[in-house]
């Protein structure tokens, strides 16, 4: 019964990555766009975790919370950079 679960709901992580693809290509104004990108990080991270869960290995979790860090950091430099212009001071 688990497997259908995680099945379907890699099906719905994976169109919801789509349309988050699409809102990156057809945003009307950057910070949706930026948005786009952060909300597509949360979303493969989630399709890594299932994928760790169906697996049943632990290596996939912490492969997910690298990709969390890179995505905060990279959200935090991107949000910078549009309020300052320059990343670092």
């Amino acid at each position: 019964m688990l497997n259908y679960v995680i099945f379907s709901v890699f099906g719905m992580i994976s169109l919801a990555l789509l349309l988050n693809l699409w809102r990156l290509m057809r945003g009307p104004s950057l910070p949706d766009r930026i948005l786009a990108l952060d909300t597509m990080y949360i979303n493969s991270i989630a399709l890594i975790i299932l994928y760790g869960l169906l697996m049943g290995s632990p290596l996939y979790f912490e492969a997910a919370l690298l990709i969390a860090m890179i995505g905060f950091i990279s959200t935090v430099a991107v949000c910078k950079f549009l309020l300052r212009g320059d990343i670092i001071e």
